[in-house]
């Protein structure tokens, strides 16, 4: 039995992905029972939240509980912050589960996550030094940049102490979190993202539009994409949700209508784009059988790349920002420098409905991410 334990996010994105993947890995490749105890950010209050974070997390007497209940060999922790913390990976070990940690993002030093303030990436946060996170306000406002200023800096150490095995989904992804001054300790695993199917080919040159599938946020750089198509006339769908969907509404809103299969249609400056907010797996894989290239505009460092692997998988071109994990899933011809519009139009005017581009990004994410690749990995982290 692996029991995961996860803190979700107010807005779903791709680490909810990952975690549903592998309880689907470990049941399906590696035959054992997966649970889930999950709390949740959307129901949770300020209030409650800053105790979480500087008490290292509430209730760790629940996981110690859902150890022994469901007789746990392994607890598999996501995301901890606000109310789970190093108390649950304690109560974790004391109950006699062995504890493994999977950092998703940056957060063990940086309070967003994403190394990602003022428009540009970020590493003024070093270790126990989360200072320059409350001087620049990277949670918004001065109050609650300072609870995860001091949230961070009082129990980062003893969090990582508690893993046995710290997990991170790509050698990019280390290098950063060592260059934070994270201290990780002396078992890290890289075990890249699970892709649960792979196309069989490339149908990209029968593709009409560009797709971008991503959480909406700053760091993301949809805007990019938005002024890369309009330089080089194509259309762009945009689907996910976000903190910048509103803006992005509104940048819409007031272009002319017009209506593929009766959807509004609105432009950013003169390209045509789509907005189809957060869709389902099934709509997500329509969405990429009719197109004609794929783009990962991140003007942040990911840690993996999951929407170009997921893109890949489906046998289309990509066309992905030179930072981060994302040179390690995407060929040279398809990197751009981030932030870059004029580049990134060019490069998207290439790869249109590559199809052989696309097969080689598909035999690529398939070494990488295939299911017996992953779980293989996986198996060997469980074990220790």
């Amino acid at each position: 039995m692996i029991l995961f334990l996860h803190h979700r996010y107010r807005t779903l994105g791709g680490e909810e992905r990952v975690v549903d993947d592998q309880r689907w890995l470990v049941r399906e490749r590696l035959g054992e029972d997966a649970e889930l105890l999950t709390r949740d950010s959307a129901a949770l209050g300020a209030g409650r939240a800053t105790a979480g974070l500087l008490a290292g997390g509430l209730a760790p007497t629940e996981v110690a509980a859902s150890v022994r209940r469901t007789g746990a060999r392994v607890v598999h922790a996501h995301n901890l912050l606000p109310t789970l913390g190093w108390r649950a990976l304690a109560a974790a070990r004391e109950a006699g589960a062995r504890v493994v940690l999977q950092l998703h993002n940056f957060r063990v030093v940086c309070a967003v996550g994403t190394c990602f303030t003022e428009g540009a990436d970020c590493t003024r946060c070093h270790g126990r030094d989360t200072r320059p996170g409350v001087r620049h306000r990277c949670r918004g406002s001065q109050a609650e940049a300072a609870v995860y200023a001091a949230g961070l800096s009082l129990w980062q150490r003893r969090l990582l102490a508690q893993a046995d095995t710290v997990v991170v989904p790509s050698a990019a992804a280390l290098e950063r979190l060592r260059e934070l001054g994270a201290p990780l300790g002396d078992d890290v695993r890289v075990v890249p993202h699970v892709v649960r199917s792979f196309a069989n080919g490339s149908t990209a040159a029968r593709g009409e539009h560009v797709l971008v599938a991503s959480r909406l946020a700053p760091e993301k750089g949809i805007a990019v994409a938005a002024r890369a198509c309009a330089a080089a006339g194509l259309p762009l769908v945009v689907a996910g949700d976000g903190p910048l969907a509103a803006e992005l509404r509104s940048l819409v809103a007031g272009a002319p209508a017009g209506g593929v299969d009766g959807e509004p249609r609105g432009l950013v400056a003169g390209a045509p784009v789509r907005l189809v907010g957060r869709v389902a797996p099934d709509e997500l894989a329509e969405l990429r059988a009719r197109a004609a290239v794929a783009v990962v505009p991140s003007l942040s460092a990911e840690t993996f790349g999951l929407a170009a692997a997921e893109a890949m998988a489906a046998g289309l071109p990509v066309v992905a920002s030179a930072i981060g994990a994302l040179p390690d899933l995407v060929d040279e011809p398809g990197l751009v420098p981030p932030g870059d519009p004029a580049a990134l139009a060019g490069a998207l005017e290439r790869r249109w409905g590559d199809e052989e581009a696309g097969r080689a990004g598909l035999a690529r994410v398939r070494e990488l991410c295939a299911p017996e690749v992953v779980a293989a990995r996986l198996a060997e982290v469980y074990e220790g």
